[in-house]
């Protein structure tokens, strides 16, 4: 969005204010890119969502709004870190264009001696990444300490699995002998979020680093300290100098990478809006990119499903990462029949929630990632309610101090409702009933996501059936969704495309390269 500039003497900044791409679901901080042009006089025209950079000397670097590290539990500035310059962008993509044909030549049992190594690595420093995690962003001790063995073994996955999944395949063909060869791309630019700050780095770092190619890494500015903690801890395993490279980058310089052939492909994990942005430029450069862009997933509950475990699960999948996950259980649809005993049941369960500092190891609900995240889904909040949605539990700020919703449960929203179809980033529940098993797989498929989804039932048959009608990436059966090395992730509709981990997410940025020996006559 363009802002309305303020022109200064001797030279004008004309300043525009847009959402940073890797942001997820929400608008936490923004990023300003600007451009120089002579002024004659000094106006100053006010813009309500403007930005007012003071001095007219400093140079581009200077004026850009630092990555800055900043605890959602206090609201106290931790770190900041400037963003990389054009020329320091520039050289770090050349060393990388450089470094890829001596890494994509290692055997790969090398490779994977040093990925192996980086996962060990994440375990022995488990607990003071953890901790910088939880600082950062917010998320509970535990589920930081959590999410830094689920990289470590993300990553021992692909360095276990990688040589199989680049031996030639077989291919039967009418035509002859045929088989197909598997090889990097190059240099690939990812751009991933703040919610996950070292599974996200992980997930692409493990397939795509031992598959041979090598990378630039733009994370998101909330986790400056996780996103140099994570290249550290590449550095220290070997990986060679160049083949992954941490990037403070604004909005415009990831454009400028996109644009350079250098860079192959490029992987987004971030909102709608960035995905549009980002794909479209891909798009223009011809280049393969992948996109996830996160999703409001159903939790059906059908009639027989055992009411103790979905609500247990239900808890599980809406509040946990602090309500911030992508395939986070969002809409709650409940078959009529169950509704009355769901509900009451969930609700007390929410209620028993505890908030606060996440360094607590008793606290079970933290903040939310930053005081815009929050300010953000209180706004959702209220236009939800103004369209006729009722607030059932929770729907207010907690305290004044850090960034804390009360656990928030909302019902009643009808389809012309613009809540309906909102992607709630936060531990907000909204909650759908159900006439039956038909109708709740139409208020499933009513949504423009389709990343997730869970279905609740003691019949396995019925509820796989059901699963089979749900439009979208992933369904999981009597358990919320989950993440796991061997499992492919990824969704369709403004979801997004592409696939990762498993061996489908190592496939998305190799040559699948068909060499055939015909024994048919010409």
């Amino acid at each position: 969005m363009r802002i309305r500039p303020y022109d200064l003497d001797y030279k004008e900044y004309v300043i525009y204010r847009v959402p940073m791409d890797c942001y997820h679901h929400a608008v936490h901080c923004w990023n300003v890119s600007f451009r120089l042009r002579p002024a004659k006089r000094l106006r100053r025209r006010i813009s309500r969502d403007a930005v007012l950079l003071s001095a007219v000397t400093r140079t581009a670097k200077e004026l850009t709004v630092p990555y800055r590290s900043v605890n959602p539990a206090t609201g106290e500035v931790l770190k900041t870190f400037t963003e990389h310059t054009d020329q320091e962008m520039m050289e770090a993509l050349a060393t990388a264009d450089k470094a890829f044909a001596s890494w994509a030549t290692l055997p790969v049992d090398e490779r994977a001696k040093i990925i192996s190594r980086a996962a060990q690595l994440l375990l022995e420093r488990k607990s003071e990444l953890a901790r910088l995690a939880t600082l950062e962003m917010g998320k509970r001790i535990a589920e930081s300490r959590g999410e830094i063995e689920l990289s470590a073994a993300i990553l021992q996955y692909f360095a276990d699995n990688a040589a199989g999944f680049l031996a030639p395949k077989a291919f039967k063909s009418a035509m002859g002998d045929a088989h197909l060869e598997f090889s990097p791309f190059g240099v690939l630019l990812s751009i991933q979020p703040w919610n996950y700050p070292y599974y996200q780095l992980s997930r692409f770092v493990g397939p795509h680093l031992m598959s041979g190619n090598v990378m630039l890494l733009k994370h998101a500015p909330g986790v400056p300290q996780c996103a140099v903690a994570f290249e550290q801890v590449l550095n220290d395993a070997g990986v060679p100098k160049g083949v992954y490279t941490n990037l403070f980058l604004s909005n415009d310089q990831a454009g400028a990478l996109i644009d350079d052939p250098r860079v192959k492909a490029i992987a987004l994990t971030g909102s709608e809006r960035a995905g549009e942005a980002l794909a479209s430029r891909a798009g223009r450069n011809l280049k393969k990119s992948t996109m996830e862009l996160g999703g409001s997933d159903a939790f059906v509950v059908l009639d027989d499903a055992d009411l103790d475990h979905t609500v247990a699960m239900a808890i599980l999948g809406r509040f946990g990462n602090n309500g911030q996950t992508c395939i986070g259980a969002k809409r709650f649809i409940i078959v009529e029949s169950m509704l009355e005993k769901f509900l009451p049941r969930f609700i007390t369960a929410a209620k028993e929630l505890k908030l606060g500092d996440p360094l607590d190891e008793s606290v079970t609900l933290g903040p939310l990632s930053s005081d815009s995240a929050l300010q953000l889904i209180l706004r959702q909040i209220n236009d939800a309610t103004s369209h006729g949605a009722k607030v059932l539990l929770g729907g207010n700020r907690a305290g004044t101090v850090g960034a804390f919703l009360e656990p928030t449960v909302l019902t009643g929203l009808t389809p012309d409702n613009p809540a309906y179809k909102q992607e709630f980033f936060g531990p907000v529940a909204l909650i759908f009933s159900a006439k039956d098993e038909a109708e709740a797989i139409t208020i499933a498929n009513d949504s423009p996501f389709g990343l997730g989804g869970s279905v609740y039932s003691i019949d396995i048959a019925r509820a796989k059936r059901v699963a089979s009608h749900i439009e979208t990436g992933m369904v999981f059966i009597n358990y919320p969704d989950v993440s796991w090395p061997d499992l492919p992730f990824g969704g369709i509709k403004r979801s997004g495309y592409g696939k990762e981990l498993s061996h489908l997410g190592f496939e998305e940025f190799v040559n699948k390269k068909l060499v055939l020996v015909p024994t048919i006559p010409a």
